[in-house]
């Protein structure tokens, strides 16, 4: 047998094992998934794709629907990639005669205690006209369809709205005279100590812009909590007006094709905040401002039903999607439509660009303390409510391959950590292994 034939059969052989040890990984990953004591309970769905082959390599249950919680949010950074531009539009505006009548896109940025400072801010502030605002072209609600409305007084159901100022929150904050400091200041005299709470916190009335916390109880001069206030087009004026110490009127004007924009951020600093510590009010704005984009109409409903028609008409499992930040359980995906959807923004996101927007197991946002490693190789996101708990994203393997894959569970019972760690070590051996 001469070189050349011999060189050959090792070529096979080694392909053969190395096929062959593919498919043992797989075997014994699909018997975990089936047999694993954490998961015996719940509804377990797992899809997972090969980039380079093309090929998907394991599915279990992945056409099954599961509610997603924040990996929505990867439907959200899908959509606004494909309609936003570099920067976020802050706000329509005309200027006629000694008037600027402006109205809102749905910029989360303005005021905004968690992101850079805009110059929107500046623009407003300095400019020689009298202010009118209109809101005439906000038709969406204040709370995402089938969110719970005792959530109201959580800082992660921050209302909807045309013209978020401050993150739509009250941020209270302790200092060493044992007293709250109320920020924005436009609710200090809106904010009392006759709340009967057993324990220290601030608590808003349901339908009003009151806030309490119990008298007589010391405050860590650490404490902080952002409390949602109650939206509107009066509060937001009012807001506008205490802010940029000059008068803003409230004016009925439609939006006209004349106006032109004003930008605020690079459209990354908001995509790296959603993704990394998973805000669900940024979500929901960049729902408006893709709504806002494809329709001059700030409604989530109208922007999702586009985005549905325009860009995901292609998904294998048409999915059930109501609202921007996964609060909502009437959200339902399937896991193969979500590693579609990971592959859709892959084509179209550089590996470097995307891998620093999305949280690093083990380094960055919500999975800084999912596995400890020296060397990332799971950049993805995550999703839990009550009961629940999905990862989706991307996986780097020993041999430098690039998965897409997506695990959802629901309806467990038992700790959300214990599920975590399940999910970690079935990721960890895909990884070992390929």
């Amino acid at each position: 047998m001469n070189l050349l034939n011999k060189l050959a059969i090792f070529s096979l052989a080694v392909l053969f094992f190395a096929c062959n040890a593919t498919k043992v990984s797989m075997k014994s990953v699909y018997r975990k998934l089936n047999e694993s004591p954490v998961f015996i309970h719940n509804h377990t769905g797992f899809s997972l794709y090969d980039i380079s082959e093309k090929k998907t390599l394991l599915e279990y249950n992945a056409n099954r629907y599961f509610i997603p919680a924040s990996n929505t949010k990867l439907f959200t950074f899908y959509a606004s990639l494909k309609i936003l531009g570099d920067s976020i539009p802050a706000f329509h505006y005309q200027i006629s005669g000694d008037s600027l009548i402006f109205w809102g896109t749905g910029d989360p940025s303005f005021l905004n205690p968690d992101l850079p400072k805009s110059k929107a801010f500046e623009f407003l502030k300095n400019r020689p006209e009298k202010l009118y605002f209109s809101n005439d072209n906000f038709t969406g609600s204040f709370f995402g369809n089938g969110w719970s409305w005792d959530d109201y007084n959580d800082y992660y159901a921050a209302e909807i709205s045309s013209f978020p100022i401050h993150g739509n929150i009250v941020r209270f904050t302790g200092n060493k005279e044992n007293t709250l400091k109320v920020t924005p200041n436009f609710f200090s005299e809106k904010t009392y100590n006759w709340s009967k709470s057993a324990t220290f916190s601030v608590h808003r009335d349901l339908g009003a812009n009151l806030f309490s916390y119990p008298a007589g109880k010391e405050i860590n001069p650490k404490y902080v909590q952002d409390v949602p206030f109650k939206t509107g087009a009066e509060v937001i004026t009012g807001l506008l007006t205490d802010t940029l110490k000059k008068e803003v009127i409230l004016i009925n004007k439609p939006l006209t094709e004349t106006a032109k924009i004003f930008y605020s951020l690079p459209a990354d600093t908001l995509y790296k905040r959603m993704l990394h510590v998973s805000d669900n009010m940024i979500a929901e704005q960049l729902m408006l401002l893709n709504s806002n984009a494809l329709s001059n109409n700030l409604n989530t409903e109208i922007g999702i039903d586009s985005v549905e028609k325009k860009y995901l008409f292609d998904l294998l499992d048409s999915p059930k999607w109501v609202d921007g930040s996964g609060l909502s359980r009437q959200n339902l995906f399937t896991p193969r439509s979500i590693v579609a959807l990971l592959h859709k923004i892959y084509e179209i996101v550089p590996e470097e660009r995307l891998f620093k927007l999305l949280p690093a197991a083990g380094k960055s946002g919500t999975l800084k303390n999912l596995l400890k490693t020296d060397k990332p190789f799971i950049f993805a996101k995550s999703g839990s409510l009550n009961n629940n708990y999905c990862l989706s994203g991307f996986l780097i393997t020993e041999k430098g391959k690039t998965l897409i894959f997506s695990m959802m569970n629901n309806n467990f019972v038992n700790s959300i950590s214990d599920i975590r760690k399940e999910v970690i070590k079935i990721l960890q051996e895909i990884h070992d292994n390929n």
